[in-house]
């Protein structure tokens, strides 16, 4: 594989971070990067709905205090031009001509949730490009749920309509104690960044991203087994959006993957313990 270039190093926290652009082929990609040092830097894709602002920032800055950390947003999503793609692998095909518009000849990729499917498909598409993977609260093509993450969703989208509150606090997390205080912290952290805030997602890109993940849950399984890079994979024991079996089921059929099931956590396990997640995932990288 080829060495990553080195890369200027900042100590800016991910809510200072500035936003920056590149253009591939006429469309307009946002990302912020943080961090930096000769190491082999780590994009970050994100998940259903998300722009840069759903990042969090503990992660990110954790992440950020040994290597180069980048995260962009999806074509058509936030600030980001063009239309967003109906399918995981234009979405795929996209990052990896953002990672080479970047001049990078290697990376380590976190993909959480959609970000994860997205991560998958590049490792199989530009297995060149990549060195490690970690996915997160995600799974495979034709995953058990996969398709049904939209019905799962509606009801808590409606109840955070009528209570006021990000559905991701009923999406993300347990009912528990543990689950609503990890909850409330995560929402907390997402409003941390006061200027040079992205732009909301459209509802059109909103979609356009369900009907790819729908189309994700229906297609036939890969060969993960031609995934040869190291793999971390962490999920939460109550993963309702996309079942925890899934996490599972990627630790079994990819060689070289390790698995972490956090206790009393869902979907957005790595959130409530970011913390363990940060440790684990550097000590991973750092192999």
């Amino acid at each position: 594989m080829t060495e990553a270039r080195t890369l200027h190093i900042s100590k800016i926290s991910w809510k200072d971070a500035p936003t920056k652009s590149v253009d591939i082929a006429g469309t307009t990609f946002v990302y912020r990067q943080l961090g930096g040092g000769a190491d082999v830097p780590l994009v970050m894709l994100n998940h259903w709905g998300a722009t840069l602002d759903n990042f969090d920032p503990r992660i990110v800055d954790g992440l950020a205090a040994t290597r180069t950390v980048i995260a962009y947003n999806y074509r058509g999503v936030g600030a980001s031009g063009g239309k967003a793609p109906l399918t995981i692998g234009e979405m795929a095909e996209d990052a990896i001509a953002f990672i080479r518009a970047l001049g990078l000849g290697t990376v380590d990729i976190l993909g959480f949730s959609l970000g994860g499917f997205v991560a998958q498909d590049v490792a199989l598409k530009a297995p060149h490009l990549v060195r490690k993977l970690i996915l997160t609260g995600t799974g495979p093509a034709g995953g058990e749920g996969i398709s049904k993450v939209g019905a799962v969703s509606r009801i808590p989208i409606l109840k955070g309509m009528l209570t006021f509150r990000d559905p991701k606090y009923y999406l993300f997390f347990t009912s528990t104690a543990n689950g609503r205080r990890a909850a409330s912290a995560f929402l907390d952290r997402l409003k941390e960044r006061k200027a040079d805030r992205d732009k909301p997602i459209a509802l059109g890109a909103f979609l356009r991203q369900l009907k790819a993940i729908k189309a994700w849950g229906l297609q036939r399984p890969q060969d993960l087994s031609a995934i040869r890079q190291p793999v971390l994979v962490a999920n939460g024991d109550q993963d309702k959006m996309v079942p925890t079996v899934n996490s599972k089921d990627l630790a079994r059929r990819i060689p070289n993957a390790d698995l972490v099931i956090y206790d009393d956590a869902g979907h957005g396990g790595i959130f409530q313990y970011h913390e363990a997640f940060v440790a684990r995932a550097l000590a991973f990288l750092a192999k």
